[in-house]
């Protein structure tokens, strides 16, 4: 029995290319090690994947660090192999066998699929085998995936960018946007609903220029409105958008699709309409506010995050108090926030007025407070307020100590609730019905069970998957496994339909 592992960094466009590797690595016949008992598990694993970031400065070290700490491990046991793929890979090449000599494969973003073939080469040479492809030739859909979750599933709509941001270095990565059609993207949705799913996130590096392939730029809104049509699919998230090309007519079906849960995640980047335009970045602060203003308008409730970037070169303080108070007007629910960070061979790094560190790190502090200010007003205003939960399985680090269960509510904030002595507990992949009782700053807590208030439980056919996991007997995996969701073949093209068909509902053939 060959084990592997696989350490995913970066964003969820890399969370599930890692499920396909994980799904190209068990078709060829290995076993996650991770999914073995203490008593089966082998002391290392046969192949290691790392699958890498380049967004952020210090994804280098990280990476270098940790295929440092393998060295050991491969000097002990040479058969071990080590593979590097992603976007880093992707940028640095032959870098990476220079820098670490022992591994044996790098692949890009690209060429995911050939990872086995490459292993096996590398294994057959006894050399490293390094290939990037330039271009993506077949989408990455098509390739098996070993999905991590039994009723939450990633479905990816189009890979690639084809905007010019300076800060970012994705385009150069990923190559420009490709979209699936509409029909592909809805057989796949059918098909993980057919298999237990309920919640499904469309996944695009932009996702709401998907359709600017096959000359429909209507198609996010029909893709979105065709999901709703999909009976048993309870929950639909995107990520992510970008706000220069929002359109009405998304908010409108996000307003008119039951399924498409009122969250929104708008990257703001900066607050400064000198520093958007430095950014390049194709909108103001008066644009962004007013898509909030309308989202609002149509989904009162909808709970809108962002992304932030503190320091861009060239950042006065006033253009940071600018983004101070976009923050203050859009009251997002919660915001990721970044320290920015040169990345060679974007446009950005070549800028002169780069700011001294310390100047950086006071005003994130200053925004991290105003933020989690912000976020907790928000999250205070919904005690009280029943919420739908979807029961998770991992969402709370203190659930054992607190005797409380995890979820997300329908507009995407973290819940963790109590539940009732002598009662069944609900099952990952379940709904329960709780009162909020306190707000926190990073999510909400619902004692109402155990207080006399709201307390039920909705079994879905996410819990049953779920559940028929845990009840398998793992013959299939070998003795000692634990079962995860198994390998799915990759979805084949059905042809070429017109991009109006889109709007026809099930029976079509339609961040």
């Amino acid at each position: 029995m060959k084990t592997y592992e696989v350490r995913t960094h970066g964003c969820q466009m890399n969370v599930h290319d890692s499920e396909r590797i994980a799904g190209l690595l068990e078709s060829a016949g290995y076993v996650d090690r991770a999914a073995l008992t203490d008593d089966a598990r082998p002391a290392g694993p046969d192949v290691v994947v790392f699958n890498t970031c380049a967004v952020r400065e210090n994804a280098a070290g990280k990476l270098y660090g940790q295929l440092g700490q393998l060295r050991p491990a491969k000097t002990d046991n040479p058969d071990m192999q080590i593979a590097v793929g992603g976007c880093l890979a992707q940028k640095d090449r032959q870098e990476i066998v220079r820098r670490a000599p022992w591994v044996d494969v790098v692949f890009g973003t690209h060429n995911v699929g050939s990872l086995p073939v490459l292993l096996e080469r590398a294994r057959h040479n006894a050399e490293a085998q390094v290939e990037i492809l330039e271009s993506l030739e077949t989408f990455p859909s098509t390739l098996p995936t070993r999905r991590d979750s039994a009723y939450s599933g990633w479905v990816s709509i189009s890979v690639g960018c084809n905007n010019t941001c300076t800060f970012c270095i994705v385009p150069s990565l990923r190559g420009k946007e490709k979209d699936r059609r509409p029909g592909d993207v809805l057989a796949e949705v059918r098909a993980l609903v057919e298999q237990g799913v309920v919640e499904v996130t469309l996944l695009g590096q932009n996702v709401n220029t998907y359709g600017v392939e096959f000359g429909d730029r209507l198609a996010f809104g029909k893709l979105l409105r065709a999901c709703g049509e999909i009976e048993g699919l309870e929950r639909v998230r995107f990520t992510s958008p970008h706000p220069a090309a929002f359109t009405d007519d998304v908010i409108d079906a996000m307003a008119e699709t039951s399924n498409v849960m009122p969250s929104l995640h708008m990257p703001l980047q900066s607050g400064s309409d000198r520093v958007l335009k430095a950014m390049r970045r194709s909108y103001r602060s008066e644009k962004f506010l007013g898509i909030l203003e309308r989202v609002r308008d149509r989904m009162p409730d909808a709970a809108i995050t962002t992304d932030i970037i503190v320091g861009f070169p060239g950042e006065t303080e006033a253009d940071f108090e600018e983004t101070m108070r976009v923050v203050r007007e859009a009251r997002f629910s919660s915001a990721f926030t970044f320290q920015y960070s040169i990345r060679p061979g974007t446009p950005a790094a070549d800028l002169p007025d780069q700011l001294p560190k310390a100047v950086v790190q006071q005003r994130f502090d200053r925004l991290i407070e105003l933020q989690e200010e912000v976020s907790w007003v928000g999250n205070r205003a919904l005690e009280g307020r029943t919420l739908e939960v979807l029961v998770a399985p991992s969402e709370g680090r203190k659930d054992a100590e607190t005797h409380r269960m995890s979820g997300r509510a329908r507009d995407n904030r973290l819940v963790h609730f109590a539940v009732p002595e002598g009662t069944e507990r609900p099952r990952p992949g379940d709904v329960v019905s709780v009162d909020v009782t306190y707000g926190a700053p990073h999510h909400l807590v619902a004692d109402s069970p155990v207080q006399g208030g709201t307390w039920s439980v909705r079994r879905t056919p996410g819990g049953d998957a779920w559940q028929a996991l845990q009840t398998d007997s793992g013959a299939d995996s070998g003795a000692g496994a634990v079962r995860k969701p198994a390998v799915s073949l990759g979805m084949p093209a059905i042809g070429k339909p017109e991009p109006a068909a889109v709007a026809a509902g099930p029976g079509c053939a339609c961040s």
